[in-house]
């Protein structure tokens, strides 16, 4: 039996969450599978689906991982045929006590605190008892390294992404309703973050109207940075060019990628953040969307420049508005869009990849 401990599941949506279903479905193929998955409010009917046990953990953030980890504590010693724990991050698996295999994924944000600091001191206590670490990318990897982790114990996976089922009719129909006549089209799926550089693409747009009056830029998320970016938008009189959502399923969210021409998320170092990977950016790739991703972090392992997709300097402006007015120009997005879709599915056994590290780290 495998534990995987997550703080990121279905029906929650988003890359993280798709990806830890994935590994789990992949797992739970041949092998029995226990989840423990945090709280959420539609976690019943999506739980009653699966032919794997789903656990729920809820409560305020800063007592959930105690809780969880107790649950966790208490399953291991009532159950012998353990062979390991798998987690999405080092604080779900930092409190767990057992000296079965642990084997933890790293994105790079979650680990990147300054050297010697108490971040940095927790951080290297809890990687000093897991087994394995499963990094996103080079980037991400050589950001572990610098930062005290045994290189030792890393491996490079970059994400991929469960096989998408057939788009929902009902989706596309929406998603058409919702983006009228309007083109061409571009479209950012994550947090309002500083890092994920909403603020750069709303000021390109402004320019690029001027030559694609009928642009539209769909950006769907929340966060912290949301009101701000609202904020610019009504600024700079782009209301009828932006369309923002939130909370909407995941067939509507694929139908809109699906319909758009970019993908757009040109990230950037904020403070000690930054993009270790951008599986946003291989989600779009399965429905034929090129991407445009910064220089900074880890999209480079996401995105082949020049080939499907396009790597720009997040921090200056014109860099992002012309790559995004050259995938415009002869309908270049089509071409690279074609190549992302063909490199997605040459590479796509990330599951099983994944699962078989596992199960060499686990017979050592």
């Amino acid at each position: 039996m495998y534990i995987i401990v997550t703080r990121s599941f279905p029906p929650e949506v988003g890359g993280m969450q798709n990806l830890m279903w994935g590994l789990t479905c992949s797992l739970a193929k041949y092998n029995l599978v226990k989840v423990f998955a945090d709280y959420h409010e539609k976690y019943k009917e999506h739980d009653q689906k699966v032919s794997f046990s789903i656990d729920r953990v809820g409560g305020l953030k800063l007592f959930r991982k105690h809780r969880k980890a107790y649950l966790i504590n208490e399953f291991i010693k009532k159950n012998k045929n353990i062979k390991g724990i798998i987690a999405d991050h080092w604080k779900s698996i930092e409190l767990i006590k057992t000296n079965k295999k642990k084997i933890c994924l790293i994105h790079s944000k979650e680990i990147n605190h300054k050297k010697g600091s108490l971040g940095n001191k927790r951080v290297l206590k809890a990687f000093k008892n897991i087994d394995l670490v499963i990094s996103n990318s080079e980037y991400t990897k050589n950001l572990a390294i610098d930062i005290g982790i045994d290189q030792n114990k890393i491996i490079v996976i970059n994400p991929g992404i469960f096989p998408p089922k057939d788009l929902e009719k009902s989706a596309i129909k929406k998603a058409e309703e919702i983006l009228q006549e309007k083109s061409p089209r571009l479209i950012t799926v994550s947090r309002f973050d500083k890092r994920k550089n909403h603020e750069k693409i709303i000021m390109a747009l402004k320019n690029l109207k001027q030559i694609y009056p009928n642009i539209v830029y769909i950006c769907i998320g929340y966060g912290e940075e949301e009101e701000n970016i609202k904020n610019l938008s009504k600024e700079l009189q782009l209301n009828n060019n932006i369309i923002f959502l939130e909370n909407i399923d995941q067939d509507l969210k694929n139908a809109l990628i699906s319909k758009s021409n970019v993908f757009v998320m040109p990230s950037i170092i904020h403070k000690t953040s930054v993009e270790g990977f951008g599986i946003s950016y291989v989600e779009a790739a399965q429905y034929g969307i090129p991407s445009i991703g910064g220089v900074d972090g880890g999209a480079s392992d996401a995105i082949k420049h020049n080939e499907t997709g396009l790597i720009c300097d997040g921090n200056d402006l014109s860099s992002i508005y012309h790559s995004v007015e050259s995938f415009f120009n002869n309908d270049n997005f089509i071409k690279f869009g074609e190549n992302a879709k063909k490199f997605l599915l040459d590479n796509r056994e990330l599951a099983e990849e994944i699962e078989t590290k596992i199960k060499e780290a686990l017979i050592q």
